[in-house]
């Protein structure tokens, strides 16, 4: 009968090892040899020098290097819900630190919560496109590509995240989402008057400030304060700081703009911190206030059965800004460039150009007529085109040579 072999002494302990002569020991639950090494940091060898290897042994264990490492989560171990819960926590941080807006948890919260009733519990390694494709195609209210562009933009987002940071591969990558296409509305000088009748002083005094500067309505317009106002020898600037761009850039203001700044510095002076622009009862505005009086707005005025005005939001003010700014609306019809344009809304000129150029550029356009060769418009020409386009009444053309004159707009 074979004789039963029996370990000679305990696991983990340090052992010799003939064939190289230097001492070594064994992760617990592991077959990894690992050789040890004297203060020196040289290897302990010959087999008479136990007592080194044993103390060298013991300054690994009290300094916790003998544990065997954690094995990485596989994709079958994490579920869609593990996912979406992650990320969450994650936005829930990036609000509390700053670093990502609310309006961003609270979608994420909407639509990742939306994506685990319907496939949370499957692992993620079994995830396929087609699930998600399937998912947002059976909601029938996503009938835009503006919103189905948004869902997949959170999905992604939080599968990329996981992967960043806790190594587990998506199986979303190569998902196509819908193409970028901004709803570009410009509001008449019509419409800016009628909307200014029809609301009060606060909210008046909000929408001609975003319409006259392009700001982002909540994350610069809402924010400003009068530590932000520089006074220079030419006139009023703004520093402005983006919390969606991280960065600052200081802009020129017109006239109107300039005046009503300084009107609201008597009851928001530096120092104060207050906001320059606030709500009836004395605070900042929020997206969600602002949203809800224009859709109260709209209403009250028959805009919300029109196909185009019912799409009219506090976002308009900046797309309005951009085409007057393109097609000389505030300066005798000459236009500024793309790239003009893309300082002063804090956008880099590509996404300028992307977003604005192409529709209302006139430095873009005017090229491609002159090629064909049309001449080129006089200001009043420019200003009847750009209000026959934007749905206003088209003025006769004057007898006589146009003047070229600056349009402003009565402020509130």
């Amino acid at each position: 009968m074979a004789r039963k072999r029996s370990r000679r002494q305990q696991h983990g302990s340090a052992w010799h090892w003939k064939q190289t002569d230097c001492w070594y020991y064994t992760l617990p639950g592991t077959k990894k040899r690992l050789p040890l090494f004297d203060e020196q940091g040289h290897r302990i060898r010959g087999k008479d020098n136990k007592q080194a290897a044993q103390l060298a042994l013991a300054r690994i264990k009290l300094a916790g290097d003998d544990q065997p490492p954690v094995s990485p989560a596989t994709a079958e171990q994490w579920l869609v819900a593990n996912v979406c819960s992650e990320y969450l926590q994650y936005c829930e941080r990036g609000v509390a630190n700053g670093t990502l807006s609310a309006a961003h948890h609270y979608n994420s919260v909407i639509y990742l919560n939306d994506l685990c009733g319907y496939c949370g519990a499957l692992p993620v390694g079994q995830l396929k496109k087609g699930h998600v494709q399937e998912w947002v195609d059976g909601h029938r209210g996503w009938k835009s590509s503006a919103t189905r562009r948004s869902v997949l933009s959170i999905v992604l987002a939080a599968f990329n995240h996981v992967e960043d940071n806790h190594g587990i591969t998506s199986p979303l990558k190569g998902l196509k989402k819908p193409p970028a296409r901004p709803r570009l509305h410009s509001l008449t000088g019509a419409e800016e008057q009628t909307l200014y009748q029809a609301t009060d002083e606060p909210l008046r005094q909000f929408l001609f400030a975003a319409l006259h500067t392009g700001l982002r309505p909540f994350c610069e317009l809402a924010r400003l304060t009068a530590d932000d106002v520089v006074q220079t020898e030419r006139g009023l600037m703004w520093r402005v700081y983006s919390s969606k761009t991280k960065k600052t850039r200081k802009i020129p203001v017109q006239l109107e703009v300039a005046a009503l700044t300084r009107r609201l510095m008597e009851t928001a002076p530096a120092g104060s911190g207050i906001a320059l622009f606030r709500n009836p009862k004395g605070k900042a505005w929020k997206r969600g206030t602002v949203t809800s009086r224009l859709l109260k707005l709209k209403k009250k005025l028959g805009w919300d059965k029109d196909p185009v005005r019912k799409g009219y939001s506090c976002y308009s003010c900046r797309h309005t800004f951009a085409h007057r700014m393109l097609s000389g609306y505030w300066n005798g019809g000459v236009g500024c460039s793309v790239e003009v344009l893309a300082e002063l809304i804090g956008d880099t000129p590509k996404v300028a150009f992307d977003h604005y150029g192409k529709e209302w550029g006139q430095h873009y356009q005017d090229p491609l007529w002159a090629a064909l060769g049309i001449p080129k418009l006089d200001g009043e020409q420019q200003k009847q085109g750009h209000r026959a386009k934007a749905g206003g009444k088209k003025r006769a053309k004057p007898k006589g040579k146009a003047k070229a004159r600056t349009t402003r707009a009565k402020g509130p």
